[in-house]
């Protein structure tokens, strides 16, 4: 398991500051709602004269950086209003939440209509900007319902992340995390930007990032996703399998293995400023890459992931039958599913063509 000393360099997160937050570990999702035993932590003013002092103090009220926590149909995030990029997102899916009828096509990339535009990033900022729009909470992992799908295209579920990194080692996380459902009931997960100092020549510490757009969207410089497996939450004899990761945004080669990222989840909340998971009791836990392999799929198998895809979302039976000469071309063998998804859609673009022939005749 790698440290924060080995994967940066030493230190912690100076000069920035993130609202913290305490997000229960129980989150129970359904189709129609989330309901998340949550607690914050807060020390009311007990002392009458404080209070009656502070009343005079927030005359004019108290400075707001807006609600600690977002809802929304399938994820629930906490929204950093000054960098325009969440603080973290939260999951609950199961097997039934990955499968459906939803489909990305009917989505789109737009502002969150809850967050104010003042502190809402905007789809101009992404343009030429040289980032890609990463989801936080993906699609795929909503396919249920397209209301669900929809809302993970909300600005505020979006941060700026490195296109191949996006599209590919990434990706291949929320793969694996997917496929965690195949095996375990309930995969709870929590996604989320870092930006982790540097050291410079003089061996001082620095907290630096690029922003982008006009909106100064920040880039963060890692991303962080917290996974916790468990199942059948009524049985206690079976401890939950739980992993943190920390992954550079930048590109990740298909060589690298998943567990050169673990690191202990202190690492995380320590450079978040975040404590996660504080309803479990992690003494009892076990190490979800000792359960399992951690191992992310191929590149071949991302590659028909990809092709499968772009078959769905083709426009023309020409445009299909390019996507599908291209992906042979590679000398990959097609799986069952594309060559199901290359049929379906060949045969669609043929009744589509044979009613509009019947019409001209």
């Amino acid at each position: 398991m790698a440290t924060v000393g080995r994967l940066f360099g030493g230190g912690l997160l100076v000069g920035t500051t993130v609202t913290s937050v305490l997000i229960g570990y129980l989150m129970n999702t359904r189709k129609d709602e989330t309901v998340v035993n949550r607690m914050v932590s807060v020390s009311p003013a007990t002392d009458p004269q404080k209070l009656r002092r502070s009343e005079q103090i927030l005359k004019y009220g108290v400075p707001d950086r807006g609600p600690e926590l977002r809802y929304y149909a399938n994820h629930v995030l906490c929204y950093d209003q000054a960098k325009k990029t969440p603080v973290w997102v939260a999951e609950h899916i199961t097997k039934d939440h990955i499968k459906g009828t939803a489909n990305r096509k009917h989505s789109h990339f737009k502002q969150d209509p809850d967050v104010p535009v003042q502190f809402s990033a905007s789809n101009g900022d992404y343009w030429h900007s040289g980032w890609s729009r990463g989801h936080m909470a993906p699609a795929a992992d909503s396919k249920y319902n397209q209301l669900a799908m929809d809302e993970t295209f909300y600005l505020s579920n979006i941060l700026p992340q490195d296109i191949d990194n996006n599209s590919g080692f990434w990706n291949r996380f929320e793969i694996y995390c997917r496929d965690l459902t195949k095996q375990f009931t309930d995969v709870y997960i929590i996604s989320g930007p870092l930006i982790v100092p540097e050291i410079d020549a003089n061996d001082k510490k620095f907290v630096k990032y690029q922003v982008i757009g006009d909106n100064n969207v920040a880039v963060p410089t890692h991303l962080f996703k917290i996974v916790a497996a468990e199942n059948n939450p009524k049985n206690q004899n079976e401890a939950v399998a739980v992993a943190a990761f920390i992954v550079p945004n930048k590109p990740i080669t298909s060589a690298n293995k998943l567990k050169q990222f673990q690191v202990p989840l202190t690492d995380v909340e320590q450079l978040s400023g975040t404590t996660f998971l504080n309803k479990l009791d992690k003494s009892k836990t076990r190490n979800l890459c000792g359960v399992d392999a951690c191992e992310l799929i191929s590149g071949e198998k991302l590659e028909l992931y990809f092709t499968a895809r772009k078959l769905e979302y083709a426009k023309s039976e020409k445009v299909l039958d390019n996507i599908w000469n291209e992906f042979r071309a590679k000398g990959i063998t097609p799986d069952e599913y594309v060559i199901q998804v290359y049929q379906r859609k060949k045969k669609e673009f043929e009744q589509k063509d044979h009613k509009v022939s019947a019409v001209l005749k």
